[in-house]
């Protein structure tokens, strides 16, 4: 039996990978989950699954719910701490690290240095420090397995020569990763984007996700910070990932090796098979999506990314190439000015101004981030974002 922690078990993430692990039986066992503050459905996950751990980050939803507890579940106390704990839990095979942002930085650090075998949808810790958290993977013996839809189509195009544990000494087979991105709601969409409500943004044409993430496709923040992920996982340059977007969804991502032969991975738009696949790896078993007809593909078109009406993912390229704690910095003020749209407080091209603004300040620092770096620069940058949106003061340029 493998037993599973879900962190973030009421996202879509942590939904998919509870209906996956509930479709496929008794050999999977649901060892802990956490939650923010959805105290209606992770009070049913509860019951549904009868995990023997439980933490909400919340201290309102805490408190909402410590009387409710069925016995055989321990409430963790509201802290990150208990994340940490779970995701280090001795009995545990599989870490899901589905949460959202930063705050899964210290439960995924935690499961590295446990040994862990880590199914991973939270992409901001591999943005934060990716190369420092790769090194103490390889230190403790620990394996990441992407669940991304596109991270886990080049881990899947690469079977056969690369592990959860070997992603680095494959590196130099391969020519080019073409990095497939929707394209979000406004790829073809005319005019200035400045207008665009909270509620437009989140109507993504393929795919069904939380909020943050849905706004970050809007913008292709999101794709940015992908290709960091998978700079990071995959120990490749900027030079050989090639960022395409591709409406339909289709073709997840795609791997060119040397002699010229490109390998991609297809199929519907559908989280469960990425999530399944992380958890059963390296078996495939039989799972719940609509299998793809391809005789009702009309087509499929590919096109190259607008830098200039999608400027936050020239900056999340820039803030990669500058190193050091700028892709922390990144993550955490993209973080602050999501937020702020999604309560009406800035307007949509606003998010890539106030990112720019918070790097523009960041110091610049040698090397890798370490992972106190990574942190420090998280919080600093949460701070410097918050007064720029108190004080109105972003604007607009390039790095």
């Amino acid at each position: 039996m493998k037993q599973i922690v879900i962190l973030g078990s009421t996202g879509s993430i942590g939904t998919s990978a509870l209906d996956v692990i509930a479709r496929l039986g008794e050999d999977y066992k649901v060892l802990g989950i956490s939650a923010n503050n959805n105290t209606d459905l992770f009070l049913k996950q509860i019951h549904a699954f009868h995990p023997r751990f439980a933490a909400v980050l919340n201290p309102d939803s805490y408190e909402k719910i410590k009387d409710q507890i069925p016995e055989g579940t321990r409430l963790l106390p509201p802290e990150i701490d208990s994340l940490c704990f779970m995701a280090s839990l001795p009995t545990a095979q599989l870490i899901v690290n589905g949460v959202v942002g930063a705050v899964g930085f210290q439960p995924l650090v935690a499961a590295i240095k446990a040994g862990k075998t880590i199914a991973l949808a939270n992409k901001e810790p591999m943005v934060m420090a990716g190369k420092t958290l790769m090194n103490e993977c390889e230190r403790w013996q620990a394996s990441i397995l992407p669940v991304d839809s596109e991270p886990s189509a080049i881990f899947q195009c690469l079977a056969g020569m690369a592990t959860a544990t070997n992603y680095a000494k494959i590196s130099t087979n391969i020519s080019r990763i073409f990095l497939t991105a929707s394209g979000g709601p406004f790829a073809k969409r005319k005019g200035s984007l400045s207008t665009v409500t909270p509620a437009e943004a989140l109507n993504h044409p393929r795919w069904k996700m939380g909020k943050k993430i849905t706004v970050d496709s809007a913008t292709l923040m999101n794709k940015g910070f992908e290709s960091i992920e998978i700079m990071n996982l995959f120990n490749v340059p900027e030079e050989k990932v090639q960022i395409v977007i591709h409406p339909q969804s289709i073709i997840h991502s795609a791997v060119e090796f040397n002699d010229g032969a490109i390998l991609a991975q297809m199929g519907e738009p559908d989280m469960r098979v990425p999530i399944q696949y992380a958890i059963t790896y390296p078996q495939r078993l039989p799972g719940p999506v609509q299998k793809l007809n391809l005789f009702d593909l009309a087509k499929l078109e590919f096109f190259e990314p607008d830098f200039d009406r999608f400027p936050c993912l020239e900056l999340a390229l820039a803030a990669s190439r500058q190193g050091g704690i700028y892709p922390a910095v990144l993550s955490a003020a993209d973080e602050i000015a999501v937020e702020a749209f999604l309560k009406e407080e800035i307007k949509f091209t606003d998010i890539s101004k106030l990112v720019y603004t918070v790097l523009k300040a960041a110091p610049q620092t040698p090397g890798n981030a370490t992972i106190n770096q990574a942190l420090e620069a998280d919080r600093w940058a949460r701070e410097v974002a918050a007064e720029c949106l108190q004080n109105k003061t972003y604007r607009k340029a390039s790095l």
